[in-house]
């Protein structure tokens, strides 16, 4: 059993910056791949960015790259996204998730959620 817990969402202009957390609790959190999910108000939750459980394979959404990196730390069992040059289109809540593979994730548990929202 894995239990995610997000932070670090907000409000923040168009162009900044801010990092979310995920804290993963469970013995078997360095069995799995982690992502990053959004959903936007309206819209399908979509995934953002994924990372092996050895951090040496990542995926990122097309619309996020150059802009976002995702990051893990085992000995802290966290996750992290950094998300820089928001725009207004990355407005949405933010999921944490465990699961198998990085592209097309098979997602086994989920977070409660962080709201990210970016002013225009």
């Amino acid at each position: 059993q894995v239990q995610l817990v997000e932070s670090g969402g907000g409000l923040v202009q168009a162009g900044g910056s801010l990092r979310l957390s995920c804290a993963a609790s469970g013995r078997t959190f360095r069995s799995y791949a982690m992502g990053w999910f959004r959903q936007a108000p309206g819209k399908d939750r979509e995934s953002v960015a994924a990372i092996t459980w050895s951090g040496g394979s990542t995926y990122l959404a097309n619309t996020v790259k150059g802009r976002f990196t995702i990051s893990r730390d085992n000995a802290k069992n966290t996750v992290y996204l950094q998300m820089n040059s928001l725009k207004a289109e990355d407005t949405a809540v933010y999921y944490c998730a465990a699961g198998l593979g990085i592209a097309t994730m098979q997602v086994r548990y989920w977070g409660q959620g962080t709201q990210v929202t970016v002013s225009s």
